[in-house]
């Protein structure tokens, strides 16, 4: 089955994005894909600016040592090896088979989907998150989810890409992501995933919305960081008493 059978659009024409449960096989089965290569072409297609991103989202959980983290669609392990390295106990979850499969590190991994997963009620101090608001199919049911999982005063930190704000940077920052991006996907994995992530910012509502939906769930002292002039954002809340 091709990427835009299993529900992914095409990069040109007018196919809507898909939602639903369609969205959630379109996602799996495109981060399977992708997963032999992943790591090198977030490298590539972030200019190595990714390195960075993760290290503030772990910054500004603020957790001490020996905290109980959940990676949530924790990919390979990048955000999970630097929580690990900071003295704090995680464990990751996601959805695809083939990402677990190329994670590294001593985490606990965990097969499962983010808005229901085998995780007992306000278990964990904190929970993280790369790039995963915009792949989940419903987003307020998974800052419902994150508000049962952390524990009152426990803290989340939630980063994902989005779009400057200043007119130029953003006009290059879209030929880069629409145009540059889906070409090296091409040479080095896989050529429509690499069309379809740009497309999938499309998804994210604007900040102060998600903002407002955390506060929602249950959530206090919501921040919005902008990283990179807008390239990428974070989402840092505590959870409320």
């Amino acid at each position: 089955m091709s990427h835009t059978e299993a529900g992914l659009p095409r990069a040109r024409g007018v196919g809507a994005l898909p939602t639903g449960l369609a969205k959630r096989t379109a996602v799996r089965e495109m981060f399977d894909s992708i997963a032999q290569h992943y790591e090198l072409l977030n490298r590539v297609v972030s200019m190595g600016l990714d390195r960075g991103w993760r290290r503030r989202c772990l910054e500004r959980l603020g957790l001490p040592p020996g905290s109980r983290v959940l990676d949530v669609a924790c990919g390979t392990g990048d955000l999970s090896r630097g929580l690990e390295k900071q003295g704090l106990h995680a464990v990751g979850i996601d959805l695809s088979p083939g990402m677990l499969a190329r994670a590294h590190g001593t985490a606990r991994l965990v097969l499962g989907d983010a808005l229901d997963g085998p995780v007992r009620t306000a278990s964990f101090d904190g929970a993280v998150s790369g790039f995963a608001l915009r792949n989940v199919v419903d987003l307020a049911a998974l800052f419902a989810e994150l508000a049962r999982v952390v524990r009152p005063g426990g803290r989340i930190s939630l980063l994902e890409l989005g779009e400057p704000s200043h007119p130029l940077l953003r006009t290059g920052h879209r030929l880069w992501s629409r145009h540059v991006v889906p070409r090296i996907g091409a040479l080095l994995s896989d050529a429509q995933a690499y069309q379809y992530l740009p497309r999938s910012l499309a998804y994210l509502p604007p900040a102060e919305d998600i903002a407002l939906m955390l506060g929602a769930a249950g959530f206090a002292d919501i921040e919005h960081v902008p990283l990179s002039a807008g390239t990428s954002q974070l989402f840092v809340a505590t959870r409320a008493a």
